[in-house]
């Protein structure tokens, strides 16, 4: 199995993820008593930063901070006022460190202990096994609205773009699009699958693409010649090995009348997004 890329999706006419929601379960853990000796914000992050760290958890400071400012009602450690961060906290926000701190160690995303995460300035719901958006889709929105500008530009009206999302998942791309677009008209389509209660927590299927993680956006290309209007537009956000597979593909299709007009990097400078328009019949 290869991984197809964390989201695919579709534009109609011109510039213009998969999931449901379900709960969890926990089968072994069971709340223990507020930790002894530990009063403020800075001394409960330093203490399970170590723990996490000493369990071998993934951003260990990082987790122990979201937690600790998620109890005291801020999204991230640095926006608590000062006078927070030693104050002592109460026995109930103690014991709900505890509980969340305790969700983290069995390796849960933070974005689900937490129950909501931010992107491109909205806070989303977030719960098992719906897909996590990356940092790295805020970049694929950006690009899209630029496009969207320059090409509202040329035209010189803003018009009303028709937006296919693939994969919705959370619904994270088409709620920031229509949020700075509201003249869109937005559908997401995504596929239902049974819940999982396993360390996994977020549905494999959803990264799932085939042997050479190119199954659905083929399937994806094979089809929009029956969904574009004439210039519309496919973005695409795959995995950094795709944009040659994809790019060849193309070529080997030339019925399609599909042009890969521009690949951009990610923040990392891989190889990440693709924008892909029809031109012809």
């Amino acid at each position: 199995m290869q991984l197809w890329g964390r989201m695919l999706w579709a534009l109609l006419s011109g510039p213009g993820r998969r999931g449901s929601t379900r709960g969890w379960a926990f089968s072994s853990w069971q709340p223990q008593p507020p930790l002894a000796g530990l009063s403020s914000a800075t001394e409960l992050v330093s203490h399970w930063t170590r723990v996490f760290e000493k369990r071998g958890i993934p951003e260990a400071r990082e987790s122990s901070e979201y937690i600790v400012a998620h109890v005291l009602g801020a999204k991230t450690f640095q926006s608590l006022r000062p006078a927070l961060w030693t104050q002592p906290l109460t026995s109930q926000q103690l014991q709900c460190i505890q509980e969340l701190s305790s969700r983290r160690l069995q390796r849960m995303p933070v974005q689900y202990i937490l129950g909501e995460w931010d992107f491109q300035g909205l806070s989303l719901r977030m719960v098992p096994p719906v897909f996590i958006p990356r940092p790295e889709t805020e970049e694929l929105v950006e690009w899209v609205l630029e496009e969207v500008a320059q090409r509202s530009h040329a035209v010189g009206s803003p018009g009303s773009p028709l937006i296919l999302e693939v994969g919705c998942g959370s619904g994270a791309i088409s709620l920031s699009l229509l949020s700075q677009l509201p003249q869109a008209s937005v559908a997401g389509q995504d596929l239902d699958h049974p819940p999982r209660y396993d360390l996994s927590y977020e549905d494999p299927a959803a990264l799932d693409g085939g042997e050479e993680g190119m199954d659905i956006i083929t399937h994806i290309l094979a089809l929009a010649p029956r969904l574009l209007k004439d210039s519309g537009s496919i973005f695409l956000e795959v995995d950094p090995r795709h944009p040659e597979l994809i790019s060849s593909w193309l070529q080997s299709r030339p019925d399609l009348y599909l042009n890969l007009v521009a690949v951009r990097r990610d923040f990392c400078g891989r190889p990440r997004f693709l924008h892909i328009r029809r031109s012809g019949p």
